[in-house]
This record gives structure tokens, C-alpha cells and sequence, in this order.
């Protein structure tokens, strides 16, 4: 299957806008990335309303939240919208953005973990995305921003890492798809839902439980999202926890369990999630991932 339609890349001059779609945060939280954009990008960065807003834990009401990404996404002088970071809020306000002017002039949405909520919705509209590094995390890691300004501004990159003995080995292709394991679970049933027969998923999560990784990989693959995949690559599980009676499984273990009928290849260890090293994977663009005893290879420079 082809890949989905691919934003316009980014030149100089272009002008780009922060939103906070989720979790409340400060201007200041977010000042360093806007400098990289603007000085090292040359790029024109547009602060939405929601950034430095606050309603309880959000940045800003569902309202005002959702009127600053309709805003954003309707101004066609807009060629990128950044979500400024994670936490919650997305699925609270998704269903109610009208992306009648995004299928006319389509352009770059970029982030990560709750932003997998946007990522799913415009893929089932036939869109690419960013599942990347947002402005609240740009400073952790050069080379993880790097892959980002590389994917907004045209070129295609194919990611190499040393493989893992636990890894299953082999050759798929099709388009790459994923995000939160959280996320894809909350979307099941819902019209965000991701069709995952024929692509290469990928799922990270952060502060989860062992037990509730193993309800959501029983969630999908009682969804049927497991079962047909071009293969599945593992992200960073971060800060994993425990019950004081143990679950019995390492997150490694839980994975390998619910997906052990199934022949396609998968890695684990990618590096991609919650931890200071999250490379941009564009969402519906088509890949190759190729493991071996030597290394993994995720190739979008393949033609579909």
C-alpha cells in the first residue's frame, strides 16, 4: 500500500505555529526551541493562545484549546503546527476540529505521546504526520531534533541500530504507523481507530504499569491489530512499574508473549518514546525494516 500524502516540506521563511493541545506549560519552558526555529531554521514562529494558558491540569480549557488549533490549522500562511508538548488533552477535543481546510492545503503536525490521539485521526483522513520531538523536549537530544528538521524540511532518512539478541528476525515493508501504546488503545472503537493490517507498528509508553501493558497488548491483539503487521518495532518503555505483588513478566517478556503466533520481524529497544533520544518517525509513510543478527535498518527511503 502507498504511502499517505505527504505535507509540503518546509523552506526558510516559512511560518509555523506552537499550541499546547494538552498538558498546561509556560512560554519560557518552550523559549530555547523557539530560538532553534527561528535562528538555526529560519523559520517564523507563531504562539498560540493555549501556550501559557491553564484550566486544572490543561492549557486552557477544551475550548480555548481547540479554537487555538482550529485557528492554526484554517490559517493557510501556516506550514507546520507544533503541539508545544504531551501529557493529556487531545482526544478530549479531536472529534471537534474541522479539518475541512487541512484536506485543502495540508500541512505538518508534529509530536509525541498524547499527540498519537492526532497522528491516528489524520491518518485514517490519508495524511502524513510527525510523531517527533515537541518544543518542551527539543533540548534533550541534538541528533533526535536533527531527525525532525530533516524530515520537515524534505530529506529521507534511514535509521540504523545495532540489533538484539531478543529481537525476531526478518524483512517487512508497508507504511509506518503508532505512537503511545496508552493512545492506541484509548482509540480502539473509536473513529481515530489505526488499521494496522499490512504496516510496520511502532509503540512506546512511560509510567505504566506491567499489568496494564499486558491488558493493552490484550486490547490490541483482541482488536486484531496485531495480527496482520509488516512488523512491529518496540520504543522505549520508560519508568516501568511494579505492584507490591510482581506481575511476574519484564515489559519485554509481555510483548513477546502476545505476539509470539505471529511470524513478522520486530525489535525491541528502538529509539523512540519518552526518553532524551526519540527519533521523528514520519506516521504513514512507507518503509523497510530489515533485522538481522547484525542490525535493525528502518529504511523510508524505499519506494512504495
Amino acid at each position: 500500500m502507498n504511502s499517505l500524502i505527504i505535507p509540503p516540506a518546509l523552506k526558510k521563511g516559512d511560518k509555523v505555529a506552537i499550541v499546547a493541545l494538552a498538558s498546561k506549560l509556560h512560554l519560557n519552558d518552550i523559549q530555547p526551541a523557539i530560538n532553534i526555529m527561528q535562528e538555526q531554521w529560519g523559520l517564523e514562529v507563531i504562539i498560540g493562545e493555549s501556550v501559557n494558558s491553564a484550566y486544572f491540569n490543561f492549557a486552557g480549557t477544551d475550548e480555548l484549546r481547540l479554537a487555538d488549533f482550529q485557528k492554526q490549522l484554517d490559517n493557510q500562511s501556516i506550514k507546520a503546527i507544533f503541539s508545544a508538548r504531551g501529557g493529556y488533552g487531545s482526544s478530549r477535543i479531536i472529534d471537534s476540529v474541522d479539518f475541512t481546510e487541512f484536506k485543502k492545503n495540508p500541512k505538518w503536525l508534529i509530536g509525541f505521546s498524547d499527540i498519537t490521539a492526532v497522528h491516528c485521526h489524520v491518518q485514517a483522513m490519508g495524511f502524513q504526520s510527525l510523531h517527533a520531538p515537541m518544543p518542551k523536549t527539543f533540548m534533550r537530544d541534538y541528533y533526535s531534533v536533527q531527525t525532525l528538521e530533516n524530515f520537515l524540511f524534505g530529506k529521507t532518512l534511514a535509521y540504523k541500530i545495532p540489533s538484539k539478541t531478543i529481537n525476531k528476525l526478518g524483512r517487512g515493508e508497508g507504511q509506518v504507523v503508532g505512537g503511545n501504546l496508552c493512545l492506541l488503545a484509548h482509540l480502539i472503537g473509536s473513529i481515530s481507530d489505526l488499521d494496522t493490517d499490512g504496516k510496520i507498528l511502532f509503540i512506546e509508553d512511560v509510567s505504566e504499569y506491567l499489568y496494564n501493558i499486558d491488558r493493552m497488548m490484550i486490547q490490541l491483539k483482541r482488536a486484531g491489530k496485531l495480527k496482520n503487521l509488516a512488523g512491529l518495532i518496540v520504543g522505549d518503555f520508560s519508568d516501568v512499574k511494579e505492584n507490591d505483588e510482581p506481575f511476574g513478566k519484564t515489559f519485554y517478556e509481555i510483548i513477546a508473549e502476545h505476539t509470539a503466533e505471529y511470524n513478522y520481524p520486530i525489535c525491541y529497544d528502538f529509539p523512540v518514546g519518552h526518553e532524551a533520544i526519540n527519533w521523528a518517525i514520519p506516521c504513514g509513510r512507507f518503509a523497510s525494516l530489515n533485522i538481522d543478527n547484525e542490525e535493525v535498518k528502518l529504511d523510508f527511503g524505499v519506494i512504495a
